[in-house]
C-alpha cells in the first residue's frame, strides 16, 4: 500500500513537470533551441547540374566528366542531435534558502532541456553523478523515454556525497564516440584544494569541449554569496562534514565570506570559459527562462557571424 502510494506521487510530480515544461516548450523555446544547436554532420542530398552563383568547391568532377557537364554535390546539415545531461546530485544540490534546492533548479531545467529535445526529434541520454557516476540512461528518443528521463532527475537517490566533475566527462568521452550537445548542470562545489580541483578540472573540459558542444550551467544560491545578518551560525559542509561557526552580525565576516565566495566564482568561471565551454549562470532566486533564452539568443548571434 505504501509503494503504491509513493509511485502515485512520483508518476504525480512527473506529469507535473511535464504540464509545466511542455508549455514552457511551447510558449518560448519553439524555434530557439532548433536554431542554436548543429547536428553531427552533413548529409549527402543530391547531384545536379551547376547553375551559376554555385560554390566552385562543391563541384563532382567525376560526374561532370561522364556527362560533359558541370554538375555539384547538394548537402543538407543533419539536423537529428544526441543531447546528453550531465546532472549534479551530490548532496550540496540539496541547500536552497528559498523556495526550492539547487536540486530541484537542475531538475527543472534539464526536463525543459529534454522536452525541447523530444520536440526536435532529437535523442536524449543522461548521466547522474556525484563522486561517480550515479546512473547512466543511453540516448533515446520518445516521449516515454523522456519521462523515463526526467523520473530519474526527479527522485533517483544517490549513493555519494561529494562531486568530482572529472569522472562524468571521461565516462562521457569514452561511451559517446560521435559528437553531441551535453550540458553540465551542477553547482561546481568543487572537493579538496579549490586551486588544484580547477587544473584537474581545466583540461577535462578542454578534452570534452573538442569531441563535444559542451554547454557548462552553473547553479547556485544566493546565500552561498552573502550571509545573512542572523547573528552566530554553524555552517556546514553538506559534502565532507566539517563544521564551522560564524558570527553573522559582525560585518567584517560578512564581507570576508562575501568577497571569498566572488572571488572563487571568478576564478571558476574564467577557468570554464578559457576552456572554450561556454557557460549558462543560474540561481534559485531568479526565474531560470529568460537566462536560457538570452543563452540562446547569444549562441545564436554567435553561429550566424
Amino acid at each position: 500500500m505504501i509503494e503504491e502510494q509513493i509511485t502515485k506521487d512520483i508518476l504525480k510530480k512527473v506529469r507535473q513537470v511535464e504540464v509545466r515544461t511542455h508549455r514552457l516548450v511551447n510558449d518560448s523555446l519553439v524555434g530557439n533551441y532548433h536554431s542554436v544547436f548543429k547536428g553531427s554532420g552533413m548529409n549527402f542530398e543530391e547531384v545536379r547540374a551547376y547553375v551559376p552563383g554555385d560554390d566552385i568547391r562543391s563541384i563532382d568532377w567525376n560526374v561532370t566528366a561522364r556527362t560533359g557537364e558541370l554538375h555539384i554535390k547538394k548537402f543538407t546539415e543533419e539536423r537529428e542531435l544526441t543531447i546528453m545531461l550531465l546532472i549534479d546530485i551530490s548532496s550540496s544540490g540539496d541547500f536552497g534558502s528559498g523556495d526550492g534546492s539547487k536540486r530541484e533548479l537542475m531538475a527543472e531545467l534539464g526536463s525543459l532541456l529534454a522536452f525541447s529535445a523530444v520536440r526536435n526529434n532529437d535523442k536524449v541520454g543522461l548521466i547522474l553523478f556525484s563522486d561517480h557516476v550515479e546512473l547512466y540512461v543511453p540516448a533515446k528518443k520518445g516521449r516515454s523515454h523522456i519521462l523515463r528521463v526526467i523520473r530519474e532527475i526527479l527522485f533517483f537517490k544517490a549513493q555519494g556525497v561529494g562531486t568530482d566533475i572529472c569522472i562524468p566527462l571521461d565516462f562521457l568521452n569514452r561511451i559517446k564516440k560521435r559528437r553531441c550537445v551535453a550540458f553540465l548542470i551542477s553547482d561546481f562545489c568543487l572537493p579538496g584544494i579549490f586551486q588544484e580541483s580547477l587544473e584537474q578540472l581545466q583540461p577535462k573540459l578542454k578534452i570534452s569541449n573538442r569531441r563535444h558542444d559542451l554547454v557548462a550551467v552553473h547553479v547556485s544560491d544566493p546565500h552561498e554569496m552573502e550571509l545573512p545578518d542572523i547573528g552566530w551560525i554553524r555552517l556546514e559542509d553538506s559534502e565532507n562534514g566539517q563544521q564551522i561557526e560564524l558570527n553573522t552580525s559582525d560585518n567584517r565576516v560578512r564581507l570576508k565570506f562575501a568577497d571569498l565566495a566572488k572571488t572563487r566564482k571568478s576564478v571558476l568561471f574564467q577557468m570554464i570559459r578559457g576552456s572554450g565551454v561556454d557557460l549558462l549562470e543560474l540561481s534559485t532566486n531568479h526565474a531560470y527562462l529568460p537566462a536560457l533564452l538570452d543563452f540562446f539568443g547569444t549562441r545564436k548571434h554567435r553561429r550566424s557571424r
